[in-house]
């Protein structure tokens, strides 16, 4: 997996670069946390679930039902998170899908559970670019500053040049518009 903040980064670029008209800050951060969430289930591993399970690391939590679900629960939310329900709906679910679809370009452990209930193989992407991050409480290893490094240029560098795309697409558009 990469590491859990990394997985952050996609909806925060994205929301910056959409704007706060679009993606008001308590979406972004609920973008934030439903794209971090499905690592919650390594708790499994402390009620003894195996990694393999249904249940275990990068299953069903790493599902499009999972996000989905998410997504459905923030439109119910849209009032609080200050939005349209289909933004919220959009914004979170695709935040959260982001997640299994970026432990699926790791090089390393057992693959996602991406269409969990339906089928519990685990799947990777025909490219396993993005070091996988080890189970461990420490930073700056070697390792780590490799998992690090690979998190920067696979997931850091294309979500800046996604947000640059979407802040200068704005500019332009507002500025056409004002004319």
């Amino acid at each position: 997996m990469p590491t859990v903040f990394a997985h952050a980064l996609v909806p925060v670029a994205v929301g910056l670069g959409l704007g706060r008209a679009r993606i008001p800050p308590r979406l972004l951060l609920a973008g934030a946390v439903a794209a971090m969430l499905p690592d919650a289930d390594v708790i499994a591993f402390k009620f003894g679930i195996a990694y393999a399970d249904a249940l275990g690391h990068r299953g069903a939590t790493h599902s499009l039902v999972f996000a989905l679900v998410q997504g459905v629960l923030s439109a119910l939310s849209r009032r609080s998170l200050r939005t349209t329900a289909m933004t919220a709906f959009l914004f979170v679910g695709l935040s959260a899908l982001s997640h299994p679809l970026l432990d699926m370009l790791t090089n390393g452990g057992l693959g996602v559970a991406l269409l969990w209930p339906w089928s519990e193989q685990r799947l990777f992407a025909p490219w396993q670019v993005i070091e996988v991050s080890p189970f461990t409480h420490r930073f700056f290893s070697a390792r780590d500053l490799d998992v690090l490094w690979s998190e920067a240029r696979w997931i850091g560098t294309p979500a800046l040049l996604a947000m640059a795309v979407l802040v200068a697409s704005r500019f332009l558009w507002e500025r056409r518009q004002s004319r």
